[in-house]
């Protein structure tokens, strides 16, 4: 893979030549070059200055009081329409990579930072991205729980990730997204070995959160960290999305129930006082996005073309 992606990417190599020059087949050097990219080995910069978005972005940044709100191209989607095939991550796999641009110029000027990381397949692409960024002075920690039955795209993962990339620590909540009860969320926090993290995790220098949308086919449900009858109970009290396990309303505040009793993560008012991004890659999004904005504790937003442009027509 390194050398397939040194000739192809640096050399200049076409892809037969690469593969002239290894020994191998073009169909070879095609899938390595697709590995290098999923292993991290690979990681592209997009400049979004030609994007096309720049007055939109410009819109949504005056609108919700933000510093700086960075678009990927779109698509031409409407609501209700998916990508097919292979091109149906893309959403995610965008913001992740703009994402990463800004979080390897972040540890450039910065790399001795603390960087709060949430959870989701956005963040995932994040961690796929990194390849030659040395940042060892570097501290990755959770904002929420770690420890989930489903290890797939979990903040334990995405925290190990980041530190392997760069060369820093990395620090993760060692207990469950979700209590049972608000009693035992207590308990839970009140550990010595949780409280010495959480005390990291409540003053990032950087925190990158994604949000979920709240249906039966979000991250959430998906994984089994809520129940049917949960999701419905959210609804019924005007939940429209979460972020870090914390649902909230259409004006972006915490709902009264439950589940935001039990939730085991830093509050908005830690990600209100840090310099916030937000994550949103997903038509499907929209809405909880729009909301979360609303709550004025996003300072960044890196969104797909498409989505930003759903939001864009109802300001």
């Amino acid at each position: 893979m390194g050398q397939a992606a040194w000739l192809y990417y640096v050399g200049g190599l076409n892809q037969e030549e690469t593969a002239n020059r290894l020994g191998t087949t073009r169909a070879r050097i095609n899938k390595l070059l697709q590995l290098a990219k999923d292993a991290g080995m690979v990681s592209i910069s997009i400049d979004t200055r030609s994007s096309g978005m720049l007055q939109i972005e410009d819109e949504l940044r005056s609108r919700f009081r933000l510093e700086r709100v960075i678009c990927s191209p779109a698509f031409g989607l409407t609501r209700g329409q998916k990508l097919p095939g292979d091109l149906a991550e893309y959403p995610r796999r965008a913001v992740g990579t703009l994402a990463a641009t800004l979080l390897r110029d972040h540890l450039a000027r910065h790399p001795d930072s603390i960087i709060g990381t949430g959870w989701g397949r956005t963040l995932d692409q994040i961690t796929r991205n990194m390849a030659g960024t040395f940042a060892p002075g570097a501290r990755f920690v959770s904002l929420m729980g770690s420890l989930t039955a489903n290890s797939a795209f979990n903040p334990f993962e995405v925290v190990q990730a980041l530190a392997r990339a760069t060369g820093g620590d990395g620090y993760f909540l060692p207990v469950p997204f979700i209590a049972n009860t608000p009693q035992d969320r207590e308990i839970l926090l009140s550990q010595t070995t949780v409280q010495s993290v959480l005390e990291m995790a409540r003053r990032p220098d950087l925190a990158i959160i994604s949000v979920g949308e709240l249906t039966e086919q979000s991250l959430l449900r998906q994984s089994g960290m809520i129940s049917s009858r949960e999701l419905a109970e959210l609804h019924s009290r005007g939940a429209v999305g979460d972020t870090n396990g914390i649902f909230f309303d259409a004006e972006g505040k915490p709902v009264r129930h439950s589940m935001n009793d039990r939730t085991l993560a830093v509050g908005f008012r830690t990600l209100g006082a840090t310099h916030t991004v937000l994550l949103s890659g997903g038509l499907e999004k929209a809405d909880a996005t729009r909301a979360l904005l609303s709550s004025g504790i996003v300072r960044t937003l890196i969104i797909d073309g498409d989505t930003a442009q759903a939001i864009h027509a109802t300001l």
